[in-house]
């Protein structure tokens, strides 16, 4: 059955616009806004660089599910989850919805019914996520249904994503395998860009399940072989001691032709990545993660020093690891 489109207004979605005199934000590649011809990040994108405060090392912080809202900005390419907000819902908003990413990188939407989707892979224009995110989320809450909130350079003084969010909500995921969650089942009409725009999210999606049996570990398949990437909350150093001791005890992998192959940090926190054969499903991962969970929790427990073997495995870890962000 065909899934119905969004209806989407005349200019809404197209070139941002000079409004006001502010010069909008954009893609670096795109046309400056200002009418220069040139590209943004070569004219009035400079100073959108050179604006940027201090990177936030860890934006998501003080969030319920912070090691999923890493994994959603950097892992998964299709998700979704309602957000709650602090002080309610205003009038005329039915809903709330993060999702990962939106047509035409679209920072949010508010729908013909008045809800709002929240975009989390777009890029910063104040170094703090949270900031840029609760900037683009008010803006929404505020933005006539039926459109997309355009870019926006953010203020440093603006509210953050945790003074806006209920801290006792819960931060539950729901992964799609595409991304056809961008069409609400209620539209009757279709727009040629949004249609285009989810025929080429989809055939770039890689195919990504969330694990049930613990927190914050994602599999995805792609043609040479499978992987396990697991965002982690512990702290780096601790963290990276207790994966040296379970590498050099050769108890780091989760079953045969299995391996940890190393670490990437994004934002702030460390994400352990696995080499799984082609044959080993998500659901052929819940049993081992949740052994290897145990054997990391004893291994975050100990406070003896490191034996050689274990340095050598730590080194070995440290040498392979990259950061995102």
């Amino acid at each position: 059955m065909a899934k119905k489109r969004p209806q989407t207004k005349p200019g809404k979605a197209g070139q941002a616009q000079v409004t006001s005199g502010e010069i909008p934000v954009v893609g670096a590649r795109e046309p400056c806004p200002c009418g220069s011809g040139r590209r943004y990040k070569a004219c009035h994108g400079r100073a959108a660089a050179h604006a940027v405060t201090e990177l936030v090392q860890r934006p998501f912080e003080g969030l319920p599910g912070e090691c999923d809202w890493v994994a959603l900005r950097e892992l998964v390419p299709a998700a979704t989850v309602p957000l709650t907000l602090k002080d309610g819902l205003p009038e005329g908003v039915p809903s709330v919805t993060l999702a990962t990413v939106l047509p035409m990188a679209w920072p949010a939407l508010r729908r013909d019914d008045g809800s709002v989707l929240l975009a989390l892979q777009n890029d910063s224009s104040s170094g703090d996520l949270a900031r840029d995110l609760a900037d683009t989320l008010q803006r929404a809450l505020e933005a006539e249904p039926g459109t997309p909130v355009a870019p926006h350079r953010v203020t440093p003084e603006g509210p953050r994503l945790q003074d806006l969010l209920d801290p006792n909500s819960d931060f539950a995921p729901d992964v799609h395998t595409g991304f056809e969650f961008w069409i609400p089942e209620s539209s009757d009409n279709s727009s040629p860009e949004v249609s285009a725009s989810l025929e080429r999210a989809n055939a770039a999606a890689i195919p990504t399940v969330k694990l049930t049996g613990v927190d914050a570990a994602y599999w995805c398949e792609t043609p040479d072989k499978n992987h396990l990437r697991w965002v982690m909350p512990h702290a780096e150093e601790k963290l990276l001691d207790a994966l040296a001791r379970l590498q050099a005890a050769g108890t780091s992998s989760l079953g045969p032709d299995t391996r940890l192959v190393g670490s990437f940090r994004a934002h702030g926190l460390m994400v352990p990545v696995w080499d799984l054969p082609t044959g080993m499903t998500a659901e052929d991962c819940e049993k081992p993660a949740a052994e290897f969970a145990e054997r990391l929790a004893g291994a975050l427990a100990s406070d003896a020093p490191l034996s050689i073997e274990e340095r050598r495995a730590r080194g070995g870890l440290t040498n392979r690891q990259v950061t995102l962000s």
